[in-house]
């Protein structure tokens, strides 16, 4: 992965692209089948499918399972597509090659307004569909395997489809060349190809002599003939869950392994000075330290290893270390903050979207609204706190790892221990929560270095809760101001919206310089995302965002920019309708006339809820609408107050996210997306003083307890588009909507996260 085959950075807001990539050959995602694990009687017809001696399907697994139901939703696509029961498609880890590699990710990074693909501008039409052929093209060069962007099934939709299809193709073609009969007189159902005369097979029976042999055309079924996408389907995750079998990274055993824990400087981008390790080396079951530098961004510290991850934590707590602030003076989220707030006033920013001529609307205008947001820094506080288990002997490393991105993993793994990428083994295990923490490899990197001072002798390094809290890359404090323009009947003319805060994706291409060689500094769309691509029909529009950057590390969290942006916009929205005299979802549904899909999504939310209808004394709604990852939510949240506090009773959802594959996941997407949302909305705030994260564990950096989650409703859109994200959207529009009903309870404006500290 070299600078030559990187998009060089600079996407300007009317698409252009500059791209320095060398010569690419069209590159199929279909595979060879050599790219699959060679096992005794497994049969590989292509790069993704082998077929078991008993006809079961063998597919390999790219993607994380973290929660998301990717490793239910992606054999529902194989099992579709060659007709056999879902329970027969078991997975392995995929291997390296490029065609594993997330192409509709990096897509997803372009900063084209939703709009852009079905205007009535043709060039901006074509824009799109060009940047995203380029893009595309480069993606599938680079080949980068990460799970992330709510685009797992998004990516596999076609590649998937069209391997299993041809793996049908050729199994068919065997069959029909060995029983001398037109494959077109062959049926196949549950794996098990048959013809009228009485002549069957399964699948195991065909796969040998099908190996190697020429599919001839291939089609995918047609919709109208699916049986499994669009079905509810249990997911296969849940059994091992349950039985207890499922392996997450901190489940992993191995002969003679050692347990490790970590110690990193309280302060953010310090490092250990003096250390006094005599009273910890001296306890039972501790055997020795290991000094950590600041590996894959982390702060630097200690890690401890011992007999037991308890006897670790004894041990790293006994040592003495005198801390030394970061050479360039404390961080403070204070200092951030007012900086930011300076900013908007002394810096244009870069424009990610103009239309019309909004300053000179606004500075003619004599009904000028004006409002400033804020969002904290947050934590992905995931229920599996960071770990990595390693073991590095004879110029080798394996290591088993939850990440959300192999690659990275493997190559700081190489990096760290001095040796070439081909001499590492990864395992991916079960995520025990993803959010976007796991996109980051720091704990891969430390694991490793324990690993290599221990003696050939494998090693589990788990991080405590209050590390993980205090050292998290965590989402970046943003702040912005908007400003509209309105007449005197309430109609909108013009709206204006500047942002500040550090860009993420910058300083994530820094972290994996050692994997992508990529250029680091460009206009980052998450940092604008939500807030540049709105959908209403307003004329004149100006969106930027001002790139600082204050050395907190940051990092993709669940809906990365439209996280807050939308807090920012819907709420802004809210204010709008407020000034208007208009109901905010009649409001909203008047500058929707050129979006029908916004207003599908919008209209069944407020229809399934009942908007309008009288509530309980003391209940108020409230709501907001978002696009983000290719799909549309709306919510509507019923709320009250309960000792001065916010109770959120009910959230009904509607979502298009384009062609559904399970629509039980959906719904558990949504729900988990609900309390994600809810709990950053409501509590979600790190402060950092004098270098050091205030908030350390659960009592300080509360989450949405079971007793405190509203019920959740979820509306799916029937849609024939391509598959959409599923697994962010929903966690936008919360925080919005629950602000509106508190409006509507007290009269109180709020524009400033969390709603309640």
């Amino acid at each position: 992965m070299k600078r030559r085959t990187w998009i060089l950075g600079g996407l300007a807001a009317t698409g252009a692209l500059v791209v320095g990539w060398g010569v690419m050959p069209a590159r199929s995602r279909l595979g060879k089948p050599e790219l699959m694990l060679t096992t005794p009687g497994d049969v590989a017809l292509n790069g993704w499918i082998k077929i078991t001696p008993d006809g079961s399907v063998i597919l390999a697994m790219p993607r994380s399972e973290m929660g998301q139901g990717v490793h239910t939703a992606l054999p529902m696509l194989v099992a579709e597509e060659l007709d056999v029961p879902l329970t027969r498609v078991k997975l392995e880890q995929a291997g390296a090659d490029k065609i594993y590699g997330n192409v509709v990710m990096l897509i997803g990074g372009l900063p084209f307004h939703p709009l852009e693909h079905e205007g009535a501008d043709r060039f901006g039409r074509v824009k799109v569909k060009v940047g995203e052929w380029v893009v595309g093209k480069v993606a599938r060069e680079l080949g980068i395997n990460a799970t992330g962007g709510s685009s797992s099934v998004a990516d596999a939709w076609m590649p998937l489809r069209m391997a299993a299809a041809t793996a049908r193709a050729s199994l068919l073609g065997t069959a029909a060349a060995q029983w001398k009969l037109p494959a077109a007189e062959l049926v196949v159902k549950d794996g098990v190809v048959s013809h009228s005369s009485g002549k069957s097979a399964h699948y195991g029976d065909l796969a040998k002599a099908a190996n190697g042999v020429a599919p001839g055309e291939v089609t995918l079924k047609d919709r109208k003939n699916w049986k499994l996408i669009g079905q509810p389907a249990p997911r296969l995750d849940v059994p091992a869950k349950v039985n207890g079998t499922a392996q997450f990274g901190m489940d992993v055993r191995l002969p003679g392994m050692l347990f490790a824990t970590v110690r990193l400087c309280p302060m953010l981008g310090g490092s250990p000075g003096a250390i006094d390790d005599k009273a910890a080396l001296a306890m039972p079951g501790v055997e020795r330290l290991v000094k950590l530098d600041a590996i894959g961004g982390s702060t630097a510290g200690i890690a401890v290893v011992a007999k037991t991850t308890w006897h670790a934590r004894q041990g790293a707590q006994a040592v003495d270390v005198k801390w030394q602030q970061r050479v360039q003076g404390a961080l403070d989220s204070e200092q951030i903050a007012a900086k930011l707030h300076a900013a908007l006033k002394t810096e244009d920013g870069f424009a990610f979207f103009k239309k019309g001529d909004a300053a000179d609307v606004q500075g003619k205008s004599t009904r000028l609204i004006k409002a400033t947001y804020q969002a904290p820094f947050l934590a992905h506080a995931t229920m599996e706190p960071m770990n990595c288990t390693a073991q590095v002997r004879d110029g080798k490393v394996e290591i088993w790892a939850p990440t959300q991105v192999p690659q990275m993993a493997r190559a700081i793994a190489a990096d760290i221990a001095g040796v070439g990428i081909d001499n590492v083994t990864l395992h991916v295990t079960l995520l025990g929560g993803g959010f976007g923490r796991r996109l980051d490899v720091d704990f891969v990197g430390q694991a490793v270095r324990v690993a290599m001072d221990c003696g050939g002798k494998p090693v589990q390094l788990a991080w405590s809760r209050e590390e993980d809290t205090m050292h998290d890359f965590y989402r970046p404090m943003h702040v912005a101001h908007l400003s509209a323009a309105m007449d005197a009947l309430g109609n909108l003319s013009s709206l204006t919206i500047k942002s500040a805060g550090d860009p993420i994706s910058p300083r994530w291409f820094e972290r994996a310089a050692t994997i992508l060689n990529g250029p680091v500094d460009m206009p980052d769309k998450t940092a604008a995302e939500g807030l540049f691509d709105l959908p209403y029909g307003i004329e004149h529009q100006h969106m930027s965002h001002v790139h600082t950057r204050h050395d907190v590390p940051i990092g993709f969290w669940r809906s990365v920019g439209h996280s807050h942006n939308a807090f920012f916009s819907e709420g802004f929205i809210d204010e709008l309708a407020l000034q208007a005299k208009q109901d905010p979802y009649v409001f909203r549904r008047n500058l929707l006339k050129d979006a029908p899909r916004y207003v599908t999504v919008l209209n069944l939310a407020a229809e399934k809820a009942k908007w309008g209808s009288p509530l309980p004394a003391g209940h108020a709604r409230g709501i907001a609408l978002h696009e983000s990852f290719g799909s549309i939510v709306a919510q509507v949240v019923q709320v009250s107050l309960e000792g001065g506090k916010p109770r959120v009773h009910r959230v009904t959802c509607a979502i298009d996210c384009g062609t559904v594959v399970n629509p039980n996941i959906v719904a558990q997407q949504m729900e988990g997306a609900v309390i994600f949302g809810l709990t950053g909305a409501l509590y979600g705030k790190i402060d950092i003083k004098d270098g050091v994260v205030q908030q350390t564990n659960f009592n300080n950096y509360p989450m949405l307890t079971l007793a405190q989650a509203p019920v959740v409703d979820t509306h799916i859109v029937s849609s024939i588009r391509p598959p959409g994200g599923v697994g962010e959207p929903g966690v936008p529009p919360v925080a919005s909507a629950v602000a509106s009903a508190l409006f509507e309870l007290t009269g109180k404006r709020h524009r400033t996260l969390p709603l309640f500290a």
